[in-house]
């Protein structure tokens, strides 16, 4: 079992869906959000527990749970070919992203709530050296994981070469990169590939990647935060499909 913990997480997981058993909330929490959690809850018929808000802080993961805990099944992780038919059933070509060394939870966090928004049908994670999905990854995301479909794999240059065979594109982000963001054409089947902070990506990945692209910057620091540099690169590739009328459902603001 697993604790989704904070207020719209908690929310947005029992609006997608997940498989959550119990919630617990603080006595003391009688705020319009929190009430909006009890009335899902009764519609999915999850328990409700009201309890100390010491419990809630002795319970949680993180630093402020909000007074309000999910205690919910473990996250389930999918194959890549889920992924792709996701991209299939929604009828746009493939948008995947590929993390590569992010271990930071408020990183992986936040790349995943950009990528939710983006139009992004998966996320690739290596089961090494690389953030899991954790309490503070959810609470970062914003609840956002619950509907992003994330793969673990072993080797993540075996499955760029994979991707590749099946048609799809590889854009590795490097602060050297030859092609600036916007002059790539993203419309086509497309993964991109986000590096840590200050190492970036691996060798191996680079070596593997169609294109090596860049995104233009002033100022006398050398990159930006991972999780910035993925949103940068992730509303570039909305705004090509935008233009193309690919994407499904996209909401103008």
């Amino acid at each position: 079992m697993r604790t989704i913990e904070g207020k719209n997480p908690v929310k947005e997981a029992l609006k997608s869906g997940a498989k959550i058993t119990e919630v617990y909330i603080s006595n003391s929490a009688k705020d319009k959000e929190t009430a909006q959690i009890i009335d899902l809850c009764r519609q999915n018929g999850v328990v409700v527990k009201f309890v100390d808000k010491h419990k809630i802080y002795k319970m949680a993961q993180t630093k402020n749970p909000q007074g309000v805990i999910a205690i919910a099944h473990e996250f389930e992780y999918c194959d890549i070919d889920d992924i792709l038919f996701e991209a299939k059933k929604s009828g746009e070509e493939p948008f995947l992203v590929l993390l590569d060394g992010i271990t930071d939870p408020q990183n992986f966090g936040s790349i995943i709530r950009s990528a939710h928004l983006c139009g992004v049908h998966g996320i690739v994670i290596e089961t090494r050296n690389s953030c899991p999905v954790t309490p503070a990854v959810e609470k970062a995301s914003a609840g956002a994981v619950e509907y992003m479909k994330i793969a673990r794999v072993v080797n993540l240059r075996r499955t760029i070469e994979e991707l590749k065979e099946k048609g799809i594109w590889v854009f590795a982000a490097d602060a050297n990169g030859s092609k600036p963001v916007y002059e790539c054409d993203f419309t086509i089947p497309t993964c991109v590939v986000i590096g840590s902070e200050g190492k970036g990506i691996t060798r191996l990945v680079k070596e593997g990647a169609d294109f090596l692209i860049k995104i233009p910057q002033k100022g006398y620091v050398n990159s930006f935060n991972a999780s910035v540099a993925a949103g940068i690169i992730f509303f570039e590739v909305l705004k090509q499909r935008l233009k193309e009328g690919e994407i499904k459902g996209a909401l103008d603001g």
